[in-house]
Formats: structure tokens, sequence, C-alpha cells
């Protein structure tokens, strides 16, 4: 008997931890969107368009200077971690930030979209062709 209580009690509690894990992933989604939300709005694309799966990824690869069909490269194994790399690497240059931030926007993404959508970088698009 003793042990049924002990393993219900180690449910609640396991069962609790991940109510508050899953409340701290919603709380982080929530700030990672709205870091989105400005940085697309400071690229002049819509904001709006930061939540929308797959849209997202698109704006954020023009946003970047990348072709659309970028996106394909993001679905094969192992050039999937390639193309990410270069596109954040394209969108950290787009804001003026270099390889450093790169590397932060790769290994601690929710910080640094927040620095780029609220902090002082500003986007620098690219420069129009003549013709």
């Amino acid at each position: 008997m003793l042990s049924v209580l002990t393993v219900v009690a180690q449910a609640e509690g396991e069962a609790a931890g991940a109510g508050f894990g899953g409340l701290l992933g919603v709380v982080v989604a929530v700030v990672v969107i709205a870091g989105m939300w400005k940085l697309f709005t400071k690229a002049g694309k819509p904001g709006w368009a930061a939540i929308v799966p797959i849209y997202n990824t698109i704006v954020l690869l023009q946003i970047a200077g990348k072709p659309w069909w970028w996106i394909l490269g993001l679905v094969i194994p192992v050039v999937n971690i390639v193309v990410a790399v270069l596109a954040l690497h394209s969108l950290s240059k787009r804001f003026g930030h270099g390889v450093g931030f790169t590397l932060g926007l790769i290994f601690l993404a929710p910080v640094f979209v927040l620095i780029l959508g609220f902090g002082d970088s500003q986007y620098r698009a690219p420069a129009l062709s003549p013709g």
C-alpha cells in the first residue's frame, strides 16, 4: 500500500513539473513571437507573418536576402544545418552584425531574436541593382 501511495505522489509531482515546463514553453514561445513580430516590422514585412507556420520561415528568408526555395533545403537532413546557418548569418549581416551575433542566433535564438526585434539594430535592405 505504501508503495502505491509513493507512486501516486511521484506521478502528481511529475505532472505538476510538466505543467510548469509547459507554462514555461508557452511563455518562451510568446516572447519569441513578439520578437519575431517586431523583427518583421523593422524589415518592412507584416508582423502577423511571425505567427503563420512555414510562411514565417519564407519571410525570414526574404529578410535575410535568400530565395524562397531555400525552405526546401530546410527539410533535407544535414543540408538543413548548412542552410539554417547561412540564412542566420545573412540575417545577422542584414541587421549590421557579424559572426558572433550569428552564433548567438544559432545557440540562443530566443534571446538574440529579442535583441534584433527590440534592440537598436536597424535593417539594412539590399541595394537596388541598376536597370
